[in-house]
């Protein structure tokens, strides 16, 4: 048992540092303060508006500002610290004097994995609560499908999160695994027209359509389909009380961490085999 605190004692101490750094960077700062003042600025100009003339069109226009706000702002955070925690030692030299003491690769790495999503989850819970804040303020009813979305875009930033630290593993800047982590975004949240490209595939009876088709259904399988766990759509139509539908939430979570443990083990691999 002693062995286990001893071990688990490192990586936390490594994730409350990581966690330290990270919310002093102006960068991140600023994205923190634009997403909190978008949030905040929908909230504040249809406090102009006349009570008597609010339409439900005005309130689905604030949620829909609101979401996007978040899902945007919450992801460039998620991509910026993912892809600069471990660069940035690098490059400051700080990552020899921790694997100097007695602190292994894996641990180092697990001390800073969890020190990004600690701030991952701060970041998400302030733009959350704020948005939370103004729902209930107007409406009076606690908008529990809001948490459901922030819970399930939490899980969508971490198979971000992930892959992109293991790209910031074979690099020694943040800019690489910054762009990387975009397109692995981009890609997660375009991997539904996969499918529609295998459903038309075939039609011509050509090689080429087929291999096209097959390609498709391969990737789509393979790739973390981040549409799945965007509840905009809810949010923006339905009332903010009413459970999530179409949303298997164990089923994503269970696909989220699979993910996850996935872009670790890889940038594990990579970590183990640099040279430092």
């Amino acid at each position: 048992m002693k062995a286990v605190v001893d071990y688990i004692r490192g990586p936390w101490c490594i994730a409350i540092y990581t966690w330290r750094e990270g919310m002093r960077k102006k960068t991140l700062v600023g994205f923190l303060i634009l997403s909190l003042l978008v949030i905040f600025g929908s909230n504040f100009m249809s406090s102009f508006l006349d009570p008597s003339s609010e339409t439900d069109m005005e309130l689905k226009l604030i949620k829909d500002i609101c979401v996007t706000a978040i899902a945007i702002f919450g992801m460039l955070i998620t991509v910026f610290i993912s892809a600069s925690v471990v660069p940035a030692e690098m490059d400051n030299k700080v990552i020899y004097t921790v694997l100097s003491k007695p602190v292994r690769r894996g641990q180092y790495l697990l001390g800073k994995f969890l020190g990004v999503q600690l701030i991952i989850l701060i970041n998400l819970a302030l733009m959350g609560s704020l948005f939370f804040l103004a729902l209930y303020a107007r409406q009076h009813v606690l908008p529990t499908l809001l948490l459901w979305s922030i819970f399930l875009t939490y899980f969508s930033f971490l198979i971000v999160s992930a892959f992109t630290f293991a790209v910031s593993c074979a690099s020694t800047s943040s800019v690489l695994p910054t762009i990387a982590g975009l397109f692995i975004y981009l890609t997660g949240t375009l991997t539904e027209y996969l499918n529609d490209v295998f459903t038309r595939s075939g039609q011509s009876g050509a090689f080429i359509d087929k291999l096209v088709g097959y390609m498709a259904w391969c990737l789509y399988n393979v790739l973390p389909n981040l549409a799945r766990y965007d509840l905009k759509t809810q949010i923006v139509d339905r009332a903010v009380n009413d459970p999530p539908t179409d949303a298997l939430i164990p089923w994503l979570v269970l696909m989220a961490l699979v993910y996850a443990l996935s872009g670790f083990l890889m940038a594990y691999i990579i970590f183990r085999r640099k040279e430092l």
